[in-house]
């Protein structure tokens, strides 16, 4: 990688612990960073990992006018989120432009691409535990040996080279539909049990709800096998084991959301799976139940792009 590629700008959309985490990594690699919205202003971003911290200078623009094209754009906003951003995206981005759209679901790219100019969409599968505490600052945690899942192209084949020397474990899949199937299954288990209880992650560990959280999961291997994913039951047991082996002071958005009064992302979730069982005609008894429940929580107020 030349100077000349290294300094390509990159934008965020969405200034909360993941795309925090990514900016990072591709700040640590020599891109500068601009933060798009927010409604704090700042001049820094810091990452805290391991009891260690690093920091890296950015800029902030308060108004889509500000934000000309960007080459790289990160797309962090909640799902639900994604279309008031749109301003954002279509001042941040043009044709030229990659987009890495780093939400939950499996929807990525049908959420992003009415809001973009022919810009080349990359979905990402994204791994990481990551909590912000205060704007523009977020605590790292990891676990497994992969950080985020891109498609295998030659755009993203590039991003993911500055990203893993960024310090990001980054993957190329060729069937990203069944890698971010196979992550939705963490999403829609351990996202609503979290944020129902009110706990963090360390409430897998008990005995009944790790049997809540299969039976959630079993429902989804057979309507994403349906949706054209290859998954198998031991793709459920498998991810079980990733939460469990996870930081027990991990966290999910989903639970810091409702903690913090704000809407949840259910609709992009588990809404996905029933959606698509309606579509094959498959029971889900256990995602209609968490979906009905998680749909009965009230949010105090509004979210905006920066959590």
């Amino acid at each position: 990688m030349n100077v000349h590629e290294a300094r390509r700008p990159v934008a965020v959309i969405g200034a909360g612990a993941i795309g925090l985490s990514l900016a990072s990594a591709l700040a640590r690699a020599g891109r500068p960073i601009t933060i798009c919205g927010g409604r704090t202003p700042i001049d820094h971003i810091e990452i805290t990992e391991n009891g260690s911290t690093e920091s890296w200078p950015v800029q902030h623009v308060g108004d889509p006018a500000e934000a000309v094209a960007h080459s790289t754009v990160i797309v962090a906003v909640k799902a639900h989120h994604t279309a008031v951003a749109e301003r954002w995206l279509r001042a941040a981005a043009d044709s030229q432009t990659e987009i890495l759209v780093a939400q939950n679901g499996i929807e990525h790219t049908e959420r992003v691409a009415p809001y973009t100019d022919g810009a080349h969409i990359i979905p990402g599968v994204v791994y990481l535990n990551a909590e912000r505490y205060k704007p523009g600052c977020a605590v790292l945690r990891r676990s497994g040996s992969v950080d985020v899942s891109l498609p295998d192209d030659a755009v993203s084949r590039r991003l993911a080279d500055e990203l893993m020397a960024g310090g990001i474990r980054a993957t190329l899949e060729s069937d990203l539909k069944t890698v971010a199937w196979r992550k939705l299954l963490a999403n829609i288990s351990a996202s609503p049990l979290t944020a129902l209880t009110g706990r963090r992650l360390d409430v897998l560990q008990e005995t009944n709800i790790q049997n809540l959280a299969l039976e959630i999961m079993y429902e989804a291997v057979a309507v994403g096998n349906a949706e054209g994913a290859a998954l198998t039951p031991a793709d459920a047991e498998g991810m079980l084991d990733w939460l469990l082996n996870a930081p027990t002071d991990g966290t999910s958005s989903m639970r810091e959301d409702r903690l913090a009064g704000r809407p949840l992302e259910h609709d992009a979730l588990t809404g996905a799976v029933v959606r698509a069982a309606d579509r094959h005609r498959i029971a889900t008894p256990m995602n209609r139940l968490v979906l009905t429940l998680i749909s009965a929580v009230k949010p105090a107020e509004r979210e905006g792009l920066q959590k």
